[in-house]
C-alpha cells in the first residue's frame, strides 16, 4: 500500500491530571520511586501488562478510572508531591554564561546504545546501561550535556530457549508511538533531518528527542519512506554483524550525529565518545570547526584532540571495530575536499600500525585515540590493560606512560536501588539521599539503620525476586507448551528463606558461567544441605553470532534439568533491566567469575552492592578497587594464567572453598535473635562503598573535574584571537617534526659512585645536543625505576633536569639531583620530550632516549 496518511489518537486526560502526560514523556520518572508508584497505583495490572510504560498505561486505562482519579484527593496529593519534585529537579533554568561552558549544550555525549528503561529497547548490555546512567547523573548534576545516539526499529533481540536449551533470537518491532519521543523541529517549526553521503546514495535520517530528566537525548532514524530499503535497514537493529551495515551505523552516529547538532544550532565545546563506534564524530567536528572558525586543517587538528574525550570499554583487541579501508574510503571522499587533504591521509588516522591504507584495516579505536587527548579505560585494571594493548601506537614510550588513564565506572543508584532500601535511605539519609555520594558524612548514616530494619527490607527484596522469577519461568514454559504438571512444578522453585546467589552476565566464554558446574557432586551437596542450603539464579544472553556462548547456556540448561538441581538452580530467559533490578536487589550474593583481565569493569556488582548484596568475585574489573574483607569475598588473588583449562580448574576449586568456608557460614550465623549480624555489618559496608566510590555522580563528577570543565576553558583559549594559540602550536609541531632527528642524548654520568644509603642523594649530568631546537622548547628528564633485567626498568618516576651550561653549537649540559628514598636495585636513563600539554608531550615519534 502506498500513500498512507497517518493520525494518532491520544487519551483524554482530565485537566486536573494533565501533569501525568508531562511526566510520562520525561524519563525522570523511571528513577524516582514516588513517580513510579504514582503510575502503578493508577492500575497495577495494566501497569505490569504495559511493560511499566506510562504512555501505554495511560492509553489503556479506562476513561472511568481516569475520571475517578481526577477527583481522588489522595491520588492528587501524591501527584502534587511528584510535580513539586519534578519542578525542583527538572523544570528550571540555569545561566551558563558565567561558567566555563558558556552555553546550554556545551557537552555532546555520543554512544551507540543507551540503556534507560526496559520499555525503551535501545541497548544490548553494560555499555548502554552505563551510557544511560551517565545521562541520568548529568541530569542530577545539572550539567549542560546532550546525548547523541541511534533509534533502532527492532533494537536488540529478545531471547527464547528451545526445548533443547538452545538460544533463539526474536526481533519484535518497536512501536515508536509508545515511546516518549518527539520530532525535533527548527525555529520555524520544520522537522529537522540530516543526510550523509554513502556509497549507495544519500543516507537520510530524521532526528528524535527523548527527555532524560534535564538532559535531551537526540536519536537518528533512517526509517523514512523516501529512503530505499537498504538505507532504512541501517537503524533497524543494534550491533548487526554485516560490516557494511555496521560501518554505515557508525558513520551515521558520528558524522550524522554532529550534523544533527549543527542543524539545531548546537556546537559543543566538549565531545565525549563512548567507545570507538563514535569516532567518526571527530571528522565532522573537524570540518565544522574549520568552517566556523576559518581554520586550516593542521590548526584544527591541534584543537580537536584537545576538546575530545574518548572512553574505551573493551579489554580485548579483537573486540574493537575495524573495517576494510576500501569499505571506509567512499565515506571519506567528501571529507577530502572539505578538509583540504586526500583520502589516504584521512585513512592513515585510523590505521593501527601505520601500514599502507590499501592493505590494512581501519581501526575505530586508532581513529578515536588519535583524535582525543583525553582517553580513559573504565577501571584501574582496565586502564593498565588498555595501555599494554595499545602501547605500539606510541613507539619508544614506556608502557606505564601511554596516555590512557582510567575513570572507574559508576552506577546511577536511584535507578537500581530497591523500593525498600530507598525508603530506609529517605528516612536515615534525608529526602535527597541520592545526591549524598557527594556528602561522605551522609553515607556514614547508613550505619545508623537498625539491623532488623535493613534485614527485613532485604528479605522483602529477596521475596520479590523469587516471585518474579517464578512468574517469568511460568511464562517461558507456557510459551513452549510445557505440560501442566511441569508448569505447576515451576510455581514452587526456589525458597524465599535461603541463601540466594545470582549470576547475570552476557554469556561469553571469558565470563565463565560454567565455573560453578565443574564439580557437580560438590554443588549438589551445597544446595541439598538440610541446615545451610544454597540456591542459584542465572540469566544472560549470548551474542547471536557467538556459538560458544550459546553452548554455555545450553550446557547450563541441561545441567539444571537434572532432578537433584531442578528446584535450586534456575535460568531465567530474556535478561533485561527489569529482571536485572530484581536480581541486584533481591540476591544475597552477586557472583562474578570472569577470566582476568577480560572484565573491563562489571558494573552489575556495584548495583548489587548498593542494595546490600555482597559480592563474591574474581579480582578483575572494578572489584580490584572495591574489594575489602568486610565488604565481600574474592576468588583467588588476581592471578593471570596462560593455560585457561588449568586456570578454570584452580579457580573453580577456589570458588567452592570460599562458598563452603566463608560465605555460607557467615550467612547462617545468627548471633542476635534471628538475624545474621556479621552479614548485616558487611551489607552496610558494601552499601557505603557503592554509594561513595562507585556511583555515577562520582564518575560523572570525575569526568567533569578532569575533562569537561578544563576542556571548556581550553576551547576558549584555543579559538580566541583567530585561534592564535592553536596556530602557534602548529608552528611548534612543525619545528619538532623538522628538527627532532637532530636531537642526541649522551650517556648520563653520576657525580659520586655508590653505594648509597636511604636519605642520600647524588647528582647526575648529561650532555644533550638539541640542534635547532632550544632548551625552553624541551623537557629533559631522568627516568628511573627498579631493575627488572639488564635492559629494562620497572618505572617509578622522573626527575626534571635543568640546563647547567651552554657549551655552544646546540650542546647543553643538563643536571639534576636524584634522592634515594627506598632501598633496592635501581637503574636510570635520560630522555627528552617536547614541552607542552600531554598531547604535545606524548606525540608519537617525538621522544629521544640516552
Amino acid at each position: 500500500m502506498n500513500r498512507i496518511l497517518t493520525y494518532q489518537v491520544y487519551p483524554s486526560i482530565p485537566k486536573s491530571l494533565s501533569f501525568l502526560e508531562i511526566l510520562s514523556r520525561n524519563l525522570w520518572w523511571c528513577w524516582k520511586p514516588h513517580a513510579i508508584e504514582l503510575f502503578r497505583r493508577i492500575d497495577p495490572r495494566v501497569w505490569e501488562d504495559s511493560g511499566r510504560n506510562p504512555i501505554v498505561l495511560l492509553a489503556n486505562v479506562s476513561q472511568k478510572r481516569l475520571e475517578d482519579l481526577s477527583a481522588d484527593d489522595s491520588f492528587l496529593a501524591h501527584m502534587n508531591v511528584v510535580k513539586e519534585r519534578f519542578g525542583k529537579r527538572v523544570a528550571y533554568s540555569v545561566d551558563w554564561s558565567q561558567t566555563p561552558y558558556g552555553q546550554q549544550n556545551a557537552i555532546a555525549y555520543f554512544s551507540m546504545e543507551f540503556g534507560l528503561h526496559e520499555s525503551i529497547r535501545m541497548f544490548a548490555g553494560g555499555l548502554g546501561i552505563l551510557a544511560g546512567d551517565h545521562l541520568k547523573a548529568a541530569s542530577n548534576m545539572s550539567l549542560p550535556l546532550v546525548g547523541v545516539g541511534l533509534l533502532y526499529r527492532y533494537g536488540y533481540f529478545r531471547q527464547l530457549l528451545n526445548q533443547d536449551g538452545w538460544q533463539q533470537e526474536k526481533y519484535p518491532e518497536t512501536e515508536i508511538y509508545h515511546l516518549p519521543l518527539e520530532r525535533v523541529r527548527d525555529a520555524q517549526g520544520n522537522e529537522i533531518s540530516i543526510s550523509v553521503s554513502g556509497p549507495d546514495g544519500e543516507i537520510r535520517a530524521m532526528v528524535w528527542r527523548i527527555h532524560v530528566g534535564r538532559i535531551p537525548l537526540f536519536l537518528l532514524d533512517t526509517n523514512l519512506p523516501e529512503n530505499p530499503p537498504e538505507i532504512r535497514e541501517i537503524t533497524a537493529r543494534l550491533y548487526v554483524a554485516e560490516p557494511k551495515i555496521r560501518l554505515a551505523q557508525e558513520i551515521l552516529l558520528g558524522i550524522g550525529g554532529m550534523r544533527a547538532l549543527a542543524a539545531m544550532d548546537i556546537f559543543p565545546k566538549v565531545c565525549h565518545m563512548n567507545e570507538g563506534h563514535c569516532a567518526f564524530s571527530a571528522l565532522e567536528h573537524l570540518a565544522r570547526l574549520m568552517s566556523r572558525h576559518k581554520l586550516d586543517l593542521r590548526t584544527a587538528l591541534e584543537i580537536i584532540p584537545r576538546i575530545t574525550v574518548f572512553t574505551t570499554h573493551t579489554p580485548v583487541a579483537a573486540g574493537h571495530d575495524a573495517f576494510p579501508a576500501e569499505l571506509v574510503r567512499p565515506y571519506l571522499l567528501p571529507f577530502a575536499e572539505h578538509l583540504g587533504t586526500n583520502v589516504q591521509n584521512i585513512l592513515s588516522w585510523g590505521l593501527a600500525d601505520g601500514h599502507d591504507a590499501d592493505e590494512d584495516m581501519f581501526s575505530m579505536f586508532a581513529l578515536g585515540i588519535r583524535m582525543s587527548e583525553y582517553c580513559n579505560g573504565v577501571s584501574r585494571l582496565h586502564g593498565g590493560t588498555a595501555r599494554k594493548m595499545w602501547a605500539h601506537l606510541w613507539p619508544g614510550l614506556p608502557e606505564n606512560e601511554v596516555p590512557i588513564s582510567h575513570v572507574t565506572n559508576g552506577i546511577h543508584v536511584s535507578t537500581w536501588i530497591s523500593p525498600e532500601i530507598s525508603l530506609l535511605f529517605e528516612r536515615h539519609l534525608g529526602p535527597e539521599w541520592y545526591m549524598s555520594s557527594r556528602k561522605p558524612e551522609n553515607i556514614g548514616r547508613i550505619d545508623e539503620i537498625y539491623d532488623e530494619e535493613l534485614w527485613r527490607a532485604h528479605e522483602m527484596s529477596r521475596t520479590h525476586l523469587i516471585r518474579y522469577v517464578r512468574k517469568m519461568m511460568i511464562r517461558q514454559y507456557e510459551q513452549r507448551n510445557a505440560p501442566r504438571t511441569v508448569v505447576s512444578g515451576i510455581e514452587s522453585v526456589l525458597d524465599q528463606d535461603i541463601l540466594t546467589i545470582a549470576f547475570a552476565r552476557r554469556f561469553a566464554t571469558y565470563k565463565r558461567a560454567h565455573l560453578l558446574l565443574k564439580d557437580p557432586d560438590r554443588l549438589a551437596a551445597l544446595i541439598s544441605s538440610e541446615t545451610r542450603p544454597v540456591q542459584f539464579v542465572f540469566a544472560g544472553k549470548a551474542h547471536p553470532r557467538d556459538e560458544k556462548g550459546k553452548e554455555l547456556i545450553q550446557q547450563l540448561i541441561r545441567f539444571i534439568r537434572e532432578p537433584r538441581f531442578r528446584n535450586r538452580i534456575v535460568f531465567v530467559e530474556d535478561y533485561d533491566m527489569c529482571l536485572a533490578r530484581h536480581m541486584v536487589q533481591g540476591a544475597d550474593i552477586w557472583l562474578n567469575t570472569p577470566r582476568r583481565p577480560y572484565e573491563a569493569c562489571g558494573t552489575s556488582g556495584m548495583k548489587a552492592a548498593a542494595n546490600g548484596v555482597l559480592n563474591m568475585s574474581i579480582m578483575d574489573g572494578w572489584w580490584c578497587e572495591g574489594y575489602a574483607p568486610d565488604r565481600g569475598w574474592k576468588i583467588g588473588n588476581g592471578e593471570e594464567y596462560e593455560d585457561h583449562a588449568y586456570q578454570d580448574s584452580i579457580e573453580s576449586q577456589a570458588l567452592y572453598n570460599v562458598l563452603e568456608n566463608d560465605v555460607i557460614p557467615c550467612f547462617y550465623e545468627e548471633k542476635s535473635g534471628e538475624i545474621p549480624t556479621r552479614w548485616i555489618k558487611m551489607m552496610k559496608a558494601s552499601m557505603k562503598m557503592a554509594m561513595g566510590e562507585f556511583c555515577s555522580l562520582r564518575m560523572v563528577g570525575e569526568y567533569e573535574r578532569r575533562f569537561y570543565a578544563p576542556i571548556a576553558e581550553r576551547f576558549q583559549e584555543l579559538t580566541e584571537n583567530n585561534a592564535r594559540e592553536a596556530r602557534e602550536l602548529v608552528l611548534q609541531k612543525e619545528r619538532f617534526e623538522k628538527h627532532w632527528k637532530n636531537i642526541r642524548v649522551g650517556l648520563p654520568a653520576q657525580e659520586i659512585r655508590g653505594p648509597y644509603r636511604v636519605g642520600d642523594s647524588f647528582a647526575v649530568s648529561v650532555l644533550i645536543h638539541t640542534g635547532e631546537l632550544h632548551p625552553q622548547e624541551l623537557d629533559a628528564e631522568l627516568y628511573y625505576g627498579h631493575m627488572r633485567c639488564v635492559d629494562s626498568l620497572e618505572a617509578i618516576g622522573t626527575v626534571p633536569m635543568s640546563v647547567a651550561e651552554d657549551r655552544g653549537n646546540g650542546d647543553y649540559l643538563y643536571l639534576c639531583t636524584v634522592p634515594c628514598k627506598r632501598s633496592g636495585r635501581y637503574g636510570f636513563t635520560v630522555r627528552v620530550t617536547p614541552r607542552g600539554d600531554d598531547f604535545s608531550k606524548f606525540s608519537p615519534g617525538l621522544i629521544a632516549w640516552s
